[in-house]
């Protein structure tokens, strides 16, 4: 695909959720499930009004309530909710618990793209090396080792960092080559590429914000166009495939798109982009979640 070609947006939404659904929606927020509990949580997309009943958001055993802008908010627990607990998604197992952020430690419309990446590793019947940058608890990385990739997965906090590896063990998956790397992403891609290292697979999920393990400054806008950059540098002869994903940030999914086409410029294959959405139990409604971006040699 030459650089600047777009066909339509597409919208990506899993289907065999079983431990995760989003019961209803509306009026800025989202009723879900997360394994036994249920959780209110804030959604600025939910522009409509709900379809179930305002008891059954009452019934809720935890709502996550911001703040002033800047805060972070905090849960408010109707019931007492267990610290953390396990959930699944196919072969997949992965501890799950409220954050100061709201958000519980798997991001369920991640799972389409967890899909996608597994099938294209075994297609490839060879050697496949991934990199996940932010990876964050690891979900992803465990889904393209158990599809036979070696992955080396960075991120910068070591408290998530554990709670990866706690979901490693938990899935029994803990003889699968997944190198675990506490760093920040744009230093340690260009160490990969002093050391000649290249990979296949990239997952990039950045966060609007962030900061590194010593204090260096992530912000999207500004810093992800040297990151892609950076990653280009490690592309293998034949790449497989790349995964970009934005939350919350002043931007498109044309944006994303026309950078991973920069970043994949020369290596012919495809880029699709659009939303990330979850379907709605109570009345069908999609709701978006993230914008993406995603590049395959597939034609």
């Amino acid at each position: 695909m030459t650089k600047g070609q777009l066909s339509t947006l597409a919208l990506l939404a899993p289907t065999d959720w079983a431990d995760y659904e989003l019961l209803d929606s509306g009026r800025g927020a989202k009723l879900e499930r997360f394994g036994r509990y249920t959780f209110v949580r804030p959604e600025p997309e939910a522009l409509w009004r709900p379809a179930l009943p305002e008891e059954r958001w009452h019934a809720a055993d935890g709502v996550f309530q911001p703040k002033a802008e800047g805060d972070n908010g905090r849960w408010k627990f109707n019931r007492p909710v267990e610290p953390r607990w396990p959930m699944s998604y196919r072969d997949l197992k992965f501890w799950v618990q409220p954050t100061p952020f709201r958000h519980l430690g798997v991001f369920p419309e991640h799972a389409s793209q967890w899909v996608w990446a597994e099938e294209l590793i075994r297609a490839r019947g060879g050697p496949v090396n991934v990199l996940n940058l932010f990876g964050y608890t690891g979900v992803f990385s465990l889904a393209c080792a158990a599809a036979g990739a070696r992955v080396t997965h960075v991120d910068a906090s070591k408290k998530t960092m554990a709670w990866a590896r706690e979901n490693q063990a938990l899935s029994g998956m803990e003889r699968l080559p997944i190198r675990w790397i506490v760093d920040d992403a744009l230093k340690f891609v260009q160490r990969e590429a002093r050391r000649g290292v290249r990979y296949d697979g990239f997952l990039l999920d950045p966060p609007k914000y962030g900061r590194g393990p010593n204090g260096e400054v992530w912000r999207v806008q500004e810093s992800l166009p040297a990151l892609l950059d950076a990653c280009r540098r490690l592309l293998t002869p034949e790449p497989l495939f790349v995964v970009l994903s934005a939350y919350a940030i002043k931007a498109s999914a044309l944006s994303l798109h026309h950078a991973v086409a920069e970043m994949m410029a020369g290596h012919g294959g495809k880029v699709v982009s659009g939303e990330m959405v979850l379907t709605e139990k109570s009345g069908g409604r999609l709701v978006s979640c993230s914008i993406f971006a995603r590049w395959s040699a597939a034609p």
